[in-house]
């Protein structure tokens, strides 16, 4: 699964455009054995940002609805959060896309927009926001002293 580290500021062009950072094409790309780069965009369900995947990284969140009844409320619900405001785009030979409307709306977005990785994915905000939701991601790890939990051995017979 594509990984995404970094932070990167661009701009949108007055035809919605924005260039997708080298180093998230690159990512996207160690997936995908097709020629054209292509993610999905969806706004997210927590913060006033876009998020994108790489189609292999949505598809994973798609398998992780199978864990729950079909047709239960639960499941309704995620997919559609997951899935209707979905968009799959494709970038141009420079790694530019064209930003759905809906999703420029969601995300207040401006000229100025700010790239923020969140490992299995990546975040577009508009530029002040990005600023605002990092000043206050910081201040919880902080509060929380950035523990992570230990890993698990996994398989191996141990």
């Amino acid at each position: 699964m594509s990984r995404f580290r970094g932070t990167y500021d661009g701009k949108k062009d007055g035809k919605n455009r924005i260039s997708i950072p080298s180093a998230y094409r690159n990512a996207l790309k160690s997936g995908d054995s097709s020629e054209n780069l292509r993610l999905v965009l969806r706004p997210s369900h927590k913060f006033p940002c876009i998020e994108g995947w790489s189609r292999d990284g949505f598809d994973e969140q798609e398998q992780m609805l199978a864990a729950l009844p079909r047709f239960s409320e639960a499941e309704e619900d995620l997919a559609l959060v997951l899935n209707s405001d979905a968009s799959d785009v494709e970038a141009d030979a420079t790694g530019r896309i064209v930003l759905p409307i809906g999703l420029i709306s969601f995300a207040e977005l401006g000229d100025q927009v700010t790239f923020l990785s969140a490992g299995s994915h990546f975040q577009i905000w508009n530029s002040d926001a990005a600023s605002a939701r990092m000043a206050e991601a910081r201040a919880n790890a902080k509060l929380t002293r950035m523990i992570l939990p230990a890993l698990r051995p996994t398989g191996g017979g141990q």
